[in-house]
C-alpha cells in the first residue's frame, strides 16, 4: 500500500492553491461513505492553515447538482459535475451504496463522466462499494482493488479481470486507490493527506478525529475467514467445523484436512481455493488467527496457553503471524480489545 512513486518531502512541494478534490454524489449512495474521508481532509485543511500552507478545496458533486438523498435519509447539496475544469481536479473519490447494484444502474451517465475524468484528475479513490463504479468504469482492468468484505465475491463475479483483495483495509494501485467497508475510507484518506501533506499532518488529523493513524489489526478485514464459512453452501462445512475443534493439534496440515475431506491432497487443494477463495494452508492458518484473537478479547489465559490451544506451537510463532497478518503482536491487540 505505500507509495510506488518516490516523492520528496510533501511540506517541501506544496502546491500554491489547494488541492482540489471532488466527492461524486448520487441517489441512495453511504452517508459515512462520503462524509468520513470528507471530515479527514476538513481537518487536513484546518491543520495545513496554521502552517499558512494550503490545503484542500472540498466539493460534492452529482451529475444535475441539487439536493441528493443518501441512503440514510440525509439529504446533501451538491454542485453540478458541469461546473468544473477536469483538469483543474486533484482528486475524485466515489462512495459506495448498500444497494450498489441498483447503483450501477442508475448512474451509467455518472459512470461515463468518472471514466472520462479520471484520465485528468492526478488520483481517483472509491470508499466501500464505490469501487464497483470505479471497475463499471474501467479504471480497474489488471489492478488490485479491495471492497466491503460482504462484496468481495460479488466484485470477482461482476468484474473478473480486478484482482478482489479480500483482506486489504485499502490498496493503492499507481494513481488509483480502494478502500474496503465504510469506515475505512477514513483510513485511505488519513493514507492520502500522509502522502499529500506529511506524516506530522496525518497524525494530528487522526489525533483530532481520535482514530488511529494505522489502524490496530492494520491490514486485515474483520472475520473474512467466517464469512467464507457462510458462503460455501455446506461444501465444506463439516471440515470447517472439525478443523476448529482440531485447531490445538500443530500436527494439522493440508493432508490432513484432505483426508478428513476423503479427498486427494492435490484435488482438495484445487477444490478448496476455488470455493472458498484462500488455499487450504492460507485457511488455516487464519482460522487458528480468528480462534487467537477471540481469546484474547475474551479470556484470561496468557499468551503462551493461547498459542498452544490454537496451534501455533509456541508464543513466538503466533506473534509471527499477527504480525503478518495485522501489524501487532498479541498483547498489543489483547491491551486494545480486551473486554
Amino acid at each position: 500500500m505505500n507509495s510506488i512513486f518516490h516523492q520528496p518531502d510533501p511540506l517541501t512541494c506544496l502546491l500554491a492553491q489547494p488541492r482540489t478534490l471532488v466527492f461524486l454524489a448520487y441517489p441512495q449512495m453511504g452517508l459515512l461513505d462520503l462524509t468520513g474521508a470528507q471530515t479527514v481532509f476538513w481537518a487536513a485543511s484546518k491543520a495545513m492553515a496554521e502552517r499558512g500552507l494550503p490545503g484542500y478545496a472540498l466539493h460534492t458533486a452529482s451529475l444535475d447538482g441539487g439536493l441528493i438523498a443518501t441512503a440514510e435519509g440525509l439529504s446533501v447539496n451538491t454542485l453540478a459535475l458541469r461546473t468544473f475544469d477536469e483538469t483543474t481536479i486533484d482528486t475524485l473519490i466515489v462512495p459506495g451504496a448498500p444497494n450498489i447494484r441498483q447503483a450501477m444502474l442508475d448512474n451509467v451517465a455518472l459512470v461515463d463522466w468518472l471514466r472520462a475524468a479520471s484520465a485528468k484528475a492526478r488520483r481517483t479513490a472509491s470508499v466501500c462499494s464505490g469501487t464497483f463504479l470505479l471497475a463499471q468504469a474501467g479504471l480497474l482492468e489488471g489492478l488490485r482493488a479491495t471492497t466491503h468484505w460482504g462484496m468481495c465475491d460479488m466484485l470477482k463475479g461482476g468484474f473478473p479481470s480486478v484482482d478482489v483483495d479480500l483482506d486489504a483495509i485499502y490498496i493503492q494501485q499507481g494513481n488509483v486507490w480502494t478502500s474496503a467497508g465504510v469506515t475505512t475510507g477514513i483510513d485511505m484518506a488519513l493514507a492520502l493527506v500522509e502522502a499529500d501533506c506529511g506524516r506530522a499532518v496525518a497524525l494530528k488529523v487522526a489525533r483530532e478525529l481520535v482514530v488511529f493513524l494505522k489502524r490496530p489489526g492494520g491490514q486485515a478485514q474483520f472475520s473474512q475467514l467466517l464469512q467464507a464459512q457462510i458462503d460455501d453452501r455446506g461444501c465444506f462445512e463439516e471440515l470447517h467445523l472439525w478443523i476448529s475443534e482440531n485447531l490445538g493439534d500443530p500436527q494439522l496440515s493440508v493432508e490432513s484436512l484432505a483426508r478428513q475431506a476423503q479427498m486427494s491432497p492435490r484435488n482438495f487443494a484445487r477444490v478448496y481455493k476455488r470455493k472458498i477463495g484462500r488455499t487450504p494452508a492460507k485457511a488455516l492458518e487464519l482460522f487458528r488467527l480468528e480462534a487467537a484473537r477471540r481469546m484474547l478479547e475474551d479470556s484470561q489465559r496468557n499468551i503462551d496457553q493461547i498459542a498452544q490451544l490454537c496451534g501455533f506451537g509456541d508464543e513466538e510463532r503466533m506473534r509471527d503471524t499477527f504480525y503478518r497478518h495485522l501489524s501487532v503482536s498479541p498483547r498489543e491487540y489483547r491491551s486494545r480489545f480486551s473486554r
